[in-house]
């Protein structure tokens, strides 16, 4: 999914598929304990239509790589907080 919605290089780093586009200077995604877990870096100076495209491929993907919306994200991270 990660090439599907950033048209860049995917690599392997210790388990972990990593990339550089647009606005990310790094983005890093990897599964832990059943999570999808994101971690991710941003270049400075980047245009606004720059940030505007990696913003909306963001979220396109977590909501293809994940099955939920961003709404239904946030809902699920506010149980996991209070959960825990």
């Amino acid at each position: 999914m990660l090439k599907k919605n950033f048209p860049a290089e995917v690599k392997e780093e210790n388990g972990k598929l990593t990339l550089s586009y647009g606005a990310f200077s790094r983005l890093a995604v990897w599964v832990d304990k059943k999570k999808m877990c994101v971690d991710s870096e941003s270049g400075k100076g980047a245009a606004d239509d720059v940030i505007l495209d990696t913003n909306r491929r963001y979220r396109v993907f977590l909501e293809e790589a994940t099955g939920y919306t961003a709404k239904e994200r946030l809902a699920k991270a506010k149980k996991d907080v209070q959960g825990a």
